[in-house]
């Protein structure tokens, strides 16, 4: 257990008592300081003790100050550091602080400077390692740039010599069969298992989550089979994919069996499990099951986040429930849980579906100028709202504003990259008013060719 905390409290106490500190024990401190989100107070150590003691900031300590900077996700800060520490020659660069700078712009995803940091380390002569790779191939990945990760996957290998390890595989086969290619994702896996790299939890759990996505459950409980049968503990994330694979399926009677399993697993069902289900339930227009699932989640301390109020609110106004929503949608706001562009299409469709235009027109304008109306999605949904039910003028006239952006599907996707997918078919019913913020083993592990 990593007790930062204490660490500096003894490291207070050194220089209280006059024990002589060194640029190592400075170092420690200084990223004991950045791990507890105090880059601040390491920058004042930095300042402070060593100026005042004549010790040069070397390379650890710089690295320590950029890495907290990026954990704090004040990358242009870090960004003008690195450059600082570059230009005024301060310090030379190594291997970890170029990786803790890449991984800052990963996280953003300014994979075109982050390959451009790989290229001037290789000017500098500071070799690339295994983690490097690792970070801008995954980047490039979640950024749908496919053939540039596989590029630099074969740089990786070819040119550089460097031997992948199980997450460089596991970005490659979650990757490839994000976007259907599934017989790369074999090839891959195959490749993986002949270099005697065994797939770990994450690796199974990326093949588990891509065959639920294509309602392909069969073959991920063959998928969780071969783990267990290779050692490897089934968990949470696990369980939710499969649970979310029936929901998509509508096939709530085995959801409900598996959630229920969880917890004779030792495992506890969170936000995210319960949200799977919520989903199930409400595609299958059984609210009152929803209802039930939503209550007891909060009876059990669960604080539903945005995707679970989302997902109620759409199921509302699918029964016609629209009070309802209404309802909800205040908890929701009550609760923090800021509604995001997604909560705003729903809405939006809800009204409109059950036949309350004006409502709708009324939000929007509300809304004005906020990045929520710069979607053409919303356009679209007013457009088509007031054309189904007659109001002709209000149609043309948002045709005549309608931005020229591309829009996005009804899909809301978490952080942990969990996704659930909303749909929309309300029959009208009640009316409603609305606002809205502005803000090891003999089993082989194979994957079949997919369409």
């Amino acid at each position: 257990m990593k007790h930062f905390s204490s660490s500096l409290h003894l490291f207070n106490q050194m220089c209280s008592l006059g024990v002589p500190v060194n640029e190592y024990s400075m170092s420690i401190a200084i990223k004991c300081c950045c791990q507890l989100n105090r880059t601040n107070d390491g920058f004042a150590v930095l300042l402070g003790s060593c100026f005042r003691r004549a010790i040069p900031p070397n390379v650890y300590i710089y690295s320590a100050l950029l890495d907290g900077l990026v954990l704090e996700d004040k990358i242009l800060e870090a960004e003008m550091l690195f450059k600082k520490l570059v230009k005024q020659k301060l310090c030379e660069p190594n291997v970890v602080m170029y990786n803790t700078m890449i991984k800052g712009l990963c996280k953003f995803s300014n994979n075109v400077t982050a390959l451009a940091l790989l290229r001037l380390m290789e000017q500098k002569n500071c070799k690339p390692d295994i983690f490097t790779y690792n970070t801008i191939i995954d980047s490039l990945f979640k950024d749908k740039m496919i053939d540039d990760a596989l590029k630099l996957f074969k740089e990786m290998v070819c040119n550089k010599s460097i031997l992948p390890d199980v997450i460089t595989y596991t970005s490659l086969i979650c990757g490839l069969c994000k976007f259907g290619r599934w017989d790369e994702a074999s090839k891959m896996l195959r490749q993986m298992e002949d270099e005697k790299i065994s797939p770990n939890v994450h690796t199974f759990n990326v093949l588990v989550d891509a065959f639920c996505k294509e309602g392909k459950v069969e073959e991920a409980e063959a998928v969780i089979n071969i783990m267990i049968e290779r050692g490897k503990a089934p968990d949470l994330v696990t369980y939710n994919s499969l649970i979310d694979g029936y929901c998509l399926r509508g096939e709530m009677i085995k959801a409900r069996e598996i959630f229920y399993s969880i917890t004779l697993r030792g495992l506890i069902p969170g936000v995210v499990t319960y949200s799977s289900l919520l989903n199930g339930y409400c595609k299958n227009l059984n609210i009152e099951k929803a209802e039930q699932m939503f209550h007891e989640m909060t009876v059990k301390g669960l604080k539903p986040d945005v995707v679970t109020y989302s997902t109620m609110i759409q199921g509302f106004f699918q029964v016609g429930r629209c009070v309802a929503a209404r309802r909800l949608f205040d908890e929701m706001y009550a609760q923090g849980r800021i509604p995001n562009e997604c909560t705003y299409r729903i809405v939006l469709e809800g009204l409109c579906k059950n036949r309350q235009v004006e409502e709708a027109l009324s939000l929007f304008h509300l809304v004005g100028d906020s990045k929520l109306n710069s979607d053409i999605a919303v356009y679209n949904i007013l457009i088509n709202g007031a054309g189904k039910y007659g109001k002709v003028d209000i149609a043309k006239n948002l045709i005549g504003v309608k931005p020229r952006i591309t829009g996005s599907n009804q899909t809301i996707k978490r952080k942990d990259r969990t996704t659930t997918h909303l749909d929309t078919d309300s029959p009208p019913n009640e009316t409603v008013g609305l606002r809205f913020p502005t803000e090891d083993t003999d089993t082989p592990l194979r994957l079949e060719n997919r369409v």
